[in-house]
């Protein structure tokens, strides 16, 4: 039973009716939260997808800040299938799409190369979630994955609340999960966004100026699996320490850009305590003013600039070209349960799973 606080007259121009489609007996729909200053967020509950984020620039105009869709259809049919979504059980990739866990090996879906991506095929980013809006500025999502599910052990139920602040323009996710039985749990949200606005074409993020709170990032092989190392950003274009632009250094002849096709890696977040709330990145956007903090609770973050964005459309006729959308997807590290060295990602069925991540939106007035 889904409940929703629906806005006709909504910022973002969505409609309800294009949202409500019934597959085996759930329902998806739309949902709308807004807060006191007048900021909306749009959401369906199929893979718990962002459909918009409308935020004001430096003049007051409102524009949707992310890639979305304007139809359920739209969504589950997406040319980019994890546009906005949750990602589970496991955010990334997995190498060779294995891990041991207690003597057990266990065997997921390949679904990007050799690897396993974002939970596979058929992860969380697919699931029609239960959802409850019981107040304007937000909704809860719940959802059960069962045991094996896409070859992950442990019944996992996963409850996530989106909601904005009312006095300010923030936006926060906030995970639960718990499980029966020891397993592997990494969740995030595949936020695209371009704080110039959706257009047809979107324009590029080239122009973004992004800090990251990293004195580390994780270098990969030419599949996107972490080496295992962990190399400072000192001194090569992986260093966001100070801003620069994305463009800056994008195309440098560099071996992990050229891997990536672009950015597409996980940075290590300077933490002085695990779980603690911190921030993770910066990112502005010159023209608009739009300016947005991110902060998390988790380890890492994965930048990832829209390399494989292939000009799609998308709502209202907007269209996606390459490196038209930037992630920032707060997470633990790529291919841990195989990387013994890497913080854990393992949750024992006395515990609960507990990640926040928050997206500050402001405006930087000055011309």
């Amino acid at each position: 039973m889904n409940n929703t606080f629906y806005i006709e007259d909504n910022l973002s121009g969505l409609d309800r009716k294009n949202f409500l489609k019934t597959f085996d007996d759930k329902q998806t729909d739309l949902f709308i939260l807004k807060n006191k200053k007048g900021m909306e967020v749009a959401v369906t509950n199929y893979g718990c997808a962002l459909l918009s984020i409308m935020a004001p620039d430096k003049f007051g105009k409102y524009a949707n800040v992310v890639l979305g869709h304007d139809s359920i259809e739209n969504v589950i049919n997406s040319p980019e299938p994890f546009l906005n979504t949750v990602i589970g059980r496991y955010a990334n990739r997995i190498g060779k799409g294995k891990f041991v866990l207690l003597d057990e090996e266990y065997h997921l879906a390949i679904n990007n190369g050799p690897n396993s991506l974002h939970g596979g095929p058929t992860g969380f980013h697919t699931r029609i979630w239960d959802a409850e809006q019981t107040a304007q500025n937000s909704v809860t999502f719940t959802y059960l994955s069962k045991d094996n599910e896409e070859g992950f052990p442990g019944n996992l139920t996963v409850e996530m609340t989106y909601s904005l602040e009312d006095e300010e323009n923030v936006f926060t996710i906030d995970y639960k999960a718990t499980t029966d039985d020891v397993t592997y749990v990494n969740l995030t949200n595949h936020a695209f966004f371009n704080l110039a606005g959706a257009a047809t074409p979107t324009p590029s993020i080239e122009n973004h100026v992004v800090s990251i709170n990293a004195d580390y990032y994780l270098p990969t092989d030419e599949t996107s699996i972490p080496t295992g190392e962990v190399r400072f950003v000192k001194d090569t274009p992986m260093d966001f320490l100070t801003p620069h632009t994305i463009g800056e250094r994008i195309n440098e002849p560099f071996q992990a850009l050229q891997f990536g096709s672009g950015y597409d890696h996980c940075y290590v977040l300077k933490k002085d305590e695990a779980g603690v709330l911190d921030i993770a990145a910066i990112c502005s956007e010159p023209t608009s003013g739009r300016v947005m903090e991110v902060y998390t609770t988790e380890a890492g973050v994965q930048l990832y600039t829209g390399n494989w964005l292939n000009g799609f459309t998308g709502a209202h006729g907007a269209t996606f070209p390459r490196r038209s959308g930037i992630c920032f997807e707060a997470q633990c590290f790529p291919d841990t349960p195989n990387k013994a060295h890497f913080p854990a990602a393992l949750l024992f069925p006395e515990e609960e799973y507990r990640q926040i991540t928050v997206y500050k939106f402001d405006v930087d007035s000055e011309d």
